[in-house]
């Protein structure tokens, strides 16, 4: 039986995938400069990358399934903020797993599409971090995590005191 709602629990995935792909290319250039087949080694990143892009595509689609419910919550600005950052890292993720895939071209060219690949790898760890402290913001400082508890809790409506919140600053 899968989670509900689905969004919170798929979210974990690029999230680890994020901090496993500069990991994945820094073993992979190292394992080529000391001679190990570019063919057999680059296509671990590929993999990484191709993963990455597929869980941040499935955690944007169940973002947009949520959408409403948190926006009753939180209020538009925060969620337009979290979802504009999601759609960024997907738009970046999907490069990657380009550029990934060039990597596997040989020569110097392919030497250089690789090691441009581990720096981008790593410059979305900066992208991935905007994403999930956007999404942190929601739940814990926006309280979007009402939105669920309160089907659980039998549909009532909750106020923000109840909440634990007091205020709703939507304009940050």
């Amino acid at each position: 039986m899968l989670p509900d709602p689905l969004h919170p629990a798929v979210v974990h995935f690029p999230i680890v995938l994020t901090f496993l792909l500069p990991l994945a290319a820094g073993f992979a250039l190292w394992r080529i400069r000391r001679g190990g087949p570019v063919k057999r080694t680059w296509p671990l990143v590929i993999l990484t990358a191709a993963a990455l892009t597929l869980s941040s595509w499935v955690a944007t689609q169940t973002g947009e399934r949520d959408e409403d419910a948190a926006e009753r919550i939180a209020g538009d600005a925060p969620v337009e903020r979290h979802e504009e950052a999601a759609e960024r890292f997907l738009f970046l993720t999907g490069g990657m797993l380009v550029l990934a895939g060039a990597g596997l071209l040989g020569g110097r060219a392919g030497g250089v599409l690789r090691f441009t690949a581990a720096a981008g790898a790593l410059g979305l760890v900066v992208a991935g971090a905007q994403v999930g402290h956007s999404g942190g913001e929601l739940v814990y400082r926006h309280g979007a995590a009402a939105a669920h508890a309160d089907r659980s809790l039998g549909e009532r409506d909750a106020s923000p005191v109840e909440l634990g919140r007091t205020d709703r600053d939507d304009d940050d």
